[in-house]
Formats: C-alpha cells, sequence, structure tokens
C-alpha cells in the first residue's frame, strides 16, 4: 500500500500559523520554521500577561490612589484603613477613578472617614 502524505493537513496547519505571524518583522512572518518559534512564544507571552495585566492594574490604581489622598493630608494605608473601617464598599478600580476624573467626590470620601 502507498504511503499517504496527507499534504492538505500540513498545508493547512502551516497556513495557520503563518496567518498568526502577520504583521511579525523580516523572516518571522513567512519562514515556516521561524515562524512557528515566533508564535509560540507569543502565546507564551500572551498567555503569561492575561495575569500580570491584572497586577499592573492594580498596582496603578494603588498610585492613584496614593497621589489623591497624599493631595488631601493622608497616606495610602491610612486612607485604605479607614475607608474598610468605615464601610465604604468602593474597590480600587473606583477610587483611583475618582481620584483622577472627579478630585471633589474623592475629597468628599476622604472628608467622610477622617
Amino acid at each position: 500500500m502507498p504511503r499517504s502524505l496527507n499534504s492538505v493537513a500540513s498545508r493547512a496547519r502551516r497556513k495557520k500559523i503563518i496567518k498568526q505571524a502577520k504583521g511579525y518583522f523580516g523572516r518571522r512572518k513567512n519562514v515556516w520554521t521561524i515562524a512557528k518559534n515566533a508564535v509560540e512564544k507569543a502565546m507564551l507571552y500572551s498567555y503569561r500577561d492575561r495575569r500580570v495585566k491584572k497586577r499592573s492594574f492594580r498596582s496603578l490604581w494603588i498610585a492613584r490612589i496614593n497621589a489623591g489622598a497624599r493631595a488631601n493630608g493622608m497616606s495610602y494605608s491610612q486612607f485604605i484603613g479607614k475607608v474598610k473601617a468605615k464601610n465604604i464598599e468602593l474597590n480600587r478600580k473606583v477610587l483611583a477613578d475618582l481620584a483622577m476624573n472627579n478630585p471633589e467626590a474623592f475629597k468628599a470620601i476622604v472628608d467622610k472617614i477622617k
């Protein structure tokens, strides 16, 4: 019986990877072996960074809240401690947005917890 190669499936597999490598620079976009490695690495980075993104946003929110709290004569840790003690149920994302875009509302929160 003759050997079956199934080049249709092989080509489809390669085309899928080359399509994912669209926009890459140089041989990374059109040479199969290099594109395969580049796409594999990119997938690993995207998997990892979906988790890292959550961490980096949280640290951004903390920095913004800290700046807003210090502008109103408080440190970040004092502010968050008193927010929790007064049972104000606003998360860091909302507090950071208020500190950046609505400073008078943020000041009202600071005045309420003082």
